[in-house]
């Protein structure tokens, strides 16, 4: 009796789980992006979703679909001249090439429970048309759904500065993983 009440429970906790993309205030959820010099120096900003739709409805049927608008990446720690600097290079084919591939998507293809608010996904990240899975938590708060994700671009064919594809770049090189922390706010 008490395996039967645990996995109603289970099951009514990842059924409450349901969102859909109106539930989701795109224009103050974000995405907040670092990337790494071999040196430590950094650099950070957002981009902006244009679609947010998960549904857990139970632990065995799982969906969601996030779509990133590349045209709406931003450098937050530089500006004037700089700043647009930055922004054209990362948005040129060096690159993430956004002219061509204007969105970047995440599909969700498994869920695990692993506490009360949290969760393990497993997706397809695609980039510059190249899909490759990733693995995340996901924290579930009753106003928000928040996030860390680490994705390395070399497997994107995101070449520029990068040692898997080049050698002796010494304090050029730019660390291949790229740290992202998504905030998505709920209406």
């Amino acid at each position: 009796m008490k395996t039967k009440t645990l996995l109603s429970l289970l099951l009514l906790t990842l059924s409450s789980l349901s969102f859909a993309q109106s539930e989701f205030n795109l224009e103050s959820s974000e995405i907040q992006w670092k990337g790494t010099k071999i040196t430590n120096q950094s650099h950070t900003g957002t981009l902006k979703f244009k679609k947010a739709d998960i549904k857990i409805k139970n632990k065995y049927d799982v969906s969601g679909e996030f779509k990133v608008d590349m045209s709406s990446l931003k450098n937050d720690d530089l500006s004037g001249e700089w700043k647009q600097k930055i922004e054209g290079h990362l948005k040129s084919d060096d690159f993430f090439s956004v002219e061509k591939h204007q969105e970047a998507t995440l599909v969700i293809k498994k869920v695990t429970s692993k506490k009360n608010n949290s969760y393990e996904l497993t997706g397809d990240l695609t980039i510059k048309s190249i899909t490759h899975p990733v693995n995340f938590v996901l924290l579930v708060f009753n106003d928000r759904i928040e996030s860390k994700l680490t994705f390395n671009r070399s497997k994107y064919d995101i070449r520029f500065a990068s040692g898997s594809f080049f050698e002796n770049l010494g304090d050029n090189l730019i660390n291949d993983e790229i740290n992202l922390e998504i905030i998505l706010n709920k209406i």
